[in-house]
């Protein structure tokens, strides 16, 4: 029997049977599916990350994986399953709220390291195993660790393009994102895209390596460059994509469906010419640069946001690699005008937090606000600024 003192809101699995708070999600009958599939696949243990394809900061709900396997919605974390055991990774951020939502088919590790998943794979699955995962949800340096860490142990890291959580998630999983991609007003942007492909192909030219093409799989990068917006994932204005842009030609990666009329015309105005954005399906971006990887050509990409699905079909002799693509740099250095709108929202943005002091001033001493009532007043009065697009995160407000 449990304690009396015990907490209520974590759980307990030195007990019979487990104590499970009710945040806790119970996840027997997923972790069964996945490792039907497995055993279909020859897996003996498979890797979870908390990614998306183009490792985004935030994910939307159709990408949260790990969310769903697991019941543990953090922001960070890395999930593996055996045919016995399943564990997670998390920081120490997320240790309280791990032991609130896992329920007692998980081990809780305290830890991040991929050393330490490598460890404890290396115990849980025996020699002559696959470990596998889906090579378009981690970053060429995140593959890289786990192949160090498991080199030369007898393992074999086998990358699986089919994911076999979408599998068993099945059409319980959400829809992809349908809402309109549209064009930033003039007025709001720092340069129009055609200036700022100009500007690339200028910095392809000037390289010592002379790359043909740079490829673009951050999602804020491709938004940047086309002045283009939309919601795919909650509190970012971006929309799911890839850019392979050479010296002649412009390949958008894209849902053309989505896009507004008028984003269409402006992408579509110089053609036929090297000014035209050809518009393929999202789908085709790997068969696409496969198929142009094939020729003589140097491809430059940013290792960061790249994932080592698409970086693997690349082969390694025409590849240029930074940290960073050379769209993500430039979008870094704001110009004159881009300056001026980044005060002006930060004058309007102060103007409701301003507005916001004032109003606990008055509330507090009546008992009347909390955390949640707080964050829901400050919203209301950041949306009523004019061009205000909603909060860029979702708040965090304590107090004492």
């Amino acid at each position: 029997p449990r304690a009396a003192s015990a907490r209520t809101d974590v759980r307990d699995c030195s007990v019979h049977p487990p104590y499970l708070p009710p945040t806790a999600i119970n996840t027997t009958v997923r972790l069964a599916a996945l490792r039907d599939t497995m055993r279909a696949h020859g897996v003996h243990a498979y890797i979870v990350p908390s990614s998306d394809a183009h490792m985004s900061e935030y994910i939307a709900e159709r990408d949260s994986r790990l969310g769903w396997l697991t019941g543990f919605t953090g922001s960070a974390g890395t999930g593996v399953v055996t045919q016995d055991k399943a564990a997670l990774w998390t920081d120490s951020r997320y240790w309280t709220q791990a032991e609130r939502q896992l329920d007692c088919n998980w081990e809780l590790q305290r830890t991040i390291w991929i050393e330490s998943i490598g460890l404890w794979i290396l115990e849980a699955v025996p020699v002559g195993g696959n470990i596998s995962l889906d090579p378009f949800l981690f970053s060429i340096d995140t593959w890289n660790s786990y192949s160090r860490a498991l080199h030369g142990s007898g393992r074999t890291l086998l990358p699986i393009e089919t994911n076999l959580v979408d599998q068993v998630w099945g059409d319980q999983r959400p829809p992809p994102a349908s809402s309109e991609i549209y064009s930033l007003p003039a007025e709001f942007t720092g340069s129009s895209w055609q200036e700022k492909v100009a500007g690339i192909r200028q910095q392809m030219e000037q390289h010592v390596r002379r790359p043909t093409a740079v490829l673009l799989s951050g999602l804020e990068e491709t938004a940047w460059l086309f002045n283009l917006r939309g919601d795919d994932i909650p509190y970012n204005p971006v929309f799911y994509s890839y850019t392979l842009l050479t010296k002649t030609t412009i390949s958008l990666f894209v849902d053309e469906m989505r896009l507004s009329a008028a984003a269409r015309q402006s992408l579509r105005a110089g053609c036929p010419g090297p000014l035209c954005v050809e518009l393929q399906q999202y789908g085709q971006a790997r068969a696409h640069l496969r198929r142009y990887a094939q020729g003589n050509v140097t491809i430059w990409l940013g290792t960061e946001y790249t994932t080592y699905g698409l970086y693997g079909v690349i082969p390694q002799e025409k590849l240029l690699e930074d940290s960073y693509s050379p769209v993500m740099l430039a979008k870094a250095v704001k110009n004159a005008k881009e300056q001026d709108l980044l005060r002006a929202a930060h004058v309007r943005d102060a103007v409701a937090v301003i507005q916001y002091l004032l109003w606990l001033e008055k509330m507090v001493p009546q008992g009347r606000v909390d955390e949640f009532s707080g964050a829901q007043h400050i919203d209301t009065l950041r949306q009523a600024q004019e061009h205000s697009r909603g909060p860029s995160f979702q708040s965090i407000s304590a107090s004492g």
